[in-house]
This record gives C-alpha cells, structure tokens and sequence, in this order.
C-alpha cells in the first residue's frame, strides 16, 4: 500500500513539472493572427522558471530571439516584423514547441466602446445580410474578446484568431469590419481587428482602476452603480476585455461609446483623456485613437447627451493624435439608440485613418466645426474648420440653429450660408450674443460641407443652462 502511493506521489510529481515546464501562450497567439508590421512587436507567455525560451518568425528565419522566463514563468521578448504579407509561421521553443500557422503582417486595430461598437449583422443592420454573403477577405482576421469584467488584470482570455468568412464576420463588429476592410482595399494589407466592446458600458470601466483612484477629479465624478445591468465599477472591463492583449502591437484604435456617460457628462473628456494616455503606457505606443461622436436619440428628461458630443470634440482638442467623426446625418430613427447604418460609420473612420495615419489623399475626411462667431449689428457670422471648400444645406435655407441674446432665451433661427460660413439672426432678437447648432439630444443636422460630411453640433456660448 505505501508502495502504490509512493508511485502515485512520483507520477503526479512527474506530471506537474512536465505541465509546468510546457510552453503556454496566451489567446492572443493564435493561428491566423495578425501582427503589426514593420514593427518590434511583443511575444509572451508561460514556461518554466528561467527556462530559455526561442522564438522564431519565418519572414526572418536567422533573427531568432532568445529570452528567458521568470521565477513565475512568466516570459516577454520583443521582435522585430517585416513589411505586410504572409502567410507566415511563429515558432516558440523551449521544453516543448508550439508552431503558430497562417501568421499575417499588416495593420492591427483595436475596436472598442459599447453596444453600437459591438452591433453586428445580427442586430439587423443595414444591407447586412447582403454584406456577410460576400464577406469572404482572408486578408481580414478577427480577435473577439469575450464580455467578461474583472476585479483584477486578467493574464489571458478565451478567444482566438478567426479568418473573415461570411460566418464570422456575422459576429464581428460592424463597425469594425466596414472600418478594416476600406483600409485592407486602400492599402492592400492584412488587417487585424481586435473587437472589445460590452454594451451599456461607461468610459471608467475602460480605464485602470488606479488612474482613477489617484486622480480626485475622476474618483469624484467615476459612475459606479452596483444596480446597473452591466459593469459601472471603475477598471472592470480594462482589467478582463484589455489586459489579456497588453502589450500586443498595435497600429491604433477606434472607440465608439459614450451614450452611457450622459447622466454625468460635463467631465467626459477628462476620462477620456484617462483612458487614451492609461493605453498608450500599456501598449507603449502614442498610437492613433479615432472615436465616433454619438448620434441623436431619444432619450427622455434625463442626462444631457449634447454634452457628452461636446466633450468628445474637446477629447481631440487635448489629447494628440485623436480625431473625431460625426455621424448625426446617419440616423434612421431617433427613438432607436442603435442607428442601422453601420457601413458608413466603418467608412467615415476609415478614411480619417487613411488620411491621418496613412498620410493617403482622401479629399474632404473630416467634418466642419465651429471655430468662431463674430457679431455684425443685429446678426452673428459663424466661421467653421475644416470648410474651406463651403457649406451645403438640404434645404432651401439651414433651419436648425437657434440665437440668444444676453437673457439666455434660445429661440428659432433664420440662417444664411455665405461661402465658407453662416450668418444666424432673428428679428425678435436686436443684439444676439450666442448661437447654438442641433444642440440637444434628437436635432438632426440640415448643414453639410460640399463634400456631404454634417457640421458637427456646437454651441458658442458656455452656459450652464
């Protein structure tokens, strides 16, 4: 009898430092990954306590990295990718040996924000079955990570590289595969998108719960509400929808949320500005971050979705290399919170990417906004950026902006477009002081630059009421 349980100790013994000593990656290194190219990107994973471990890319096949792993077995190498193109193999050795197949160089893009981020073919959209019969791009590859928070970082998650088919892409962020494809068909590239996004979810879950702890500006105004249906505790969808991926390489990020910060939304940018800089630390990269402006919608007498619009386009004010697209126009019903359209959302996005990050020629990528107002006796002449090919309306004069005078009593408009601007004035009103433009939560806009992109909602005044 002691005889059989010392056998059976040894032979468990055994077994464990076999497991122990196995090389594991995590989810993020798959087959059909994608990796970002020309690049020095990280590769990491577990093996025994300082056991020496290899890694080798066929598109390099000399330039193999050795590294070793930790007293928690833990290991991380950087290595250095070559132009776009493969199919290639990513080699890891050590005790054993995993050979990842079908590995891709080319553009890497994180997809992230809430529900209308996470809206695919499934939710109805637009042309959308017609877009998966013929979604068949092995040059697009999806990384969907599982809706799952967290109290703590999260090491791993259970998901894994797929190849755009007209199966997979039926469960993949619309957005996100309208986005990744414009940019595979202008560059010519295999792109990687890595969708995380959770409906209903506010900016702070997105964020480390330390950058907000120490900041007494965001832990004043962080939105936990332990009745919510879905996660409001500060840090709890960074720790299990973004922590597992950190440090893969990147080449950016487009985000589409905000509708959930409405209730508190006069420091939306401020979290933003968090959630941006808290990325760019981890992934060690100031990379592009493109975000979508939320869209008219019905929400009733509770928070003030016009704010939250406004600070998104102060979110590309103060933090570089963000940019903003407007998507007011593309609304088919305001009592729905999830517009239909979704393919010119992904296009919208894309072409700002193309334009700014690839530095292509896209012609008119960005939507007017207000720069400045300047009174004329009885009239206010509005000046916008980005319109100096001038202004359209869909109507015979725009029908949408309102005038006040030093009282603060907003009332209807009359407006004239002149070139690049737009003269605003009411006879009701002798010496206006402030103009707002589609400033509430369902105002559609009639005001477009030549090129057909909406004139971003604005207000000049900074009332509080």
């Amino acid at each position: 009898m002691v005889k059989n349980l010392w056998a059976v100790l040894v032979l468990l013994v055994g077994c464990t430092f076999h497991s122990f000593g196995k090389i594991v990656l995590p989810g993020v290194f798959s087959d059909n990954m994608v990796l970002q190219q020309n690049s020095e990107v990280a590769v990491w994973g577990w093996a025994g306590p300082s056991e020496n471990v290899k890694i080798v890319g066929s598109w390099s096949p000399l330039d193999t990295i050795v590294t070793k792993a930790e007293r928690d077995a833990h290991w991380l190498a950087k290595i250095k990718t070559t132009k776009a193109g493969g199919p290639y193999t990513l080699t890891i050795l050590g005790s054993s040996k995993i050979e990842l197949v079908n590995v891709m160089l080319g553009e890497v893009w994180i997809c992230s924000g809430q529900s209308n981020m996470e809206m695919n073919v499934n939710w109805k959209i637009f042309n959308g079955e017609e877009e998966a019969a013929v979604a068949n791009h092995p040059n697009i590859r999806f990384f969907q990570v599982p809706k799952i928070g967290a109290e703590y970082p999260q090491q791993d998650c259970k998901a894994q590289w797929t190849v755009c088919t007209p199966q997979t892409m039926r469960e993949a962020s619309a957005v996100g595969y309208f986005f990744g494809r414009a940019l595979q068909e202008k560059l010519n590239v295999p792109v990687g998108l890595i969708m995380s996004a959770w409906g209903g979810t506010p900016a702070e879950v997105w964020i480390k719960k330390d950058w907000i702890e120490n900041d007494p500006l965001l832990k004043t105004n962080a939105y936990d509400d332990h009745a919510a249906w879905w996660p409001s505790a500060p840090g709890t969808n960074y720790n299990g929808m973004i922590a597992p991926f950190v440090p893969y390489g990147i080449a950016g990020a487009i985000w589409y949320q905000g509708e959930a910060n409405r209730m508190r939304p006069y420091h939306y940018a401020d979290f933003m500005k968090a959630l941006i800089q808290n990325w760019r630390v981890d992934f060690g990269k100031e990379f592009p971050f493109y975000l979508v402006q939320i869209a008219p919608f019905k929400y009733g007498p509770d928070g003030k979705s016009w704010i939250v619009r406004e600070q998104q386009e102060l979110v590309t004010k103060i933090v570089p290399n963000t940019g903003m697209v407007v998507v007011s126009d593309l609304v088919d019903n305001i009592a729905d919170i999830h517009p239909k359209n979704k393919l010119d959302v992904g296009k919208r996005l894309a072409n700002y990417a193309l334009a700014e990050t690839y530095h292509l020629p896209q012609g008119d990528y960005k939507s007017p906004t207000y720069a400045s107002m300047q009174t004329e006796k009885d009239k206010i002449r509005v000046y916008f950026n980005d319109a100096v090919s001038g202004l359209k309306c869909t109507d015979k004069a725009p029908s949408k902006f309102l005038i006040a005078g030093a009282d603060h009593q907003f009332m209807q408009a009359n407006a004239k477009i002149e070139g690049s601007t737009v003269v605003v004035w009411s006879e009701k009103i002798k010496n206006p002081v402030a103009v707002r433009f589609c400033f509430d939560d369902t105002t559609m806009p009639d005001l477009f630059s030549t090129s057909g992109l909406p004139v971003a909602p604005f207000r000049t005044d900074k009332w509080e009421d």
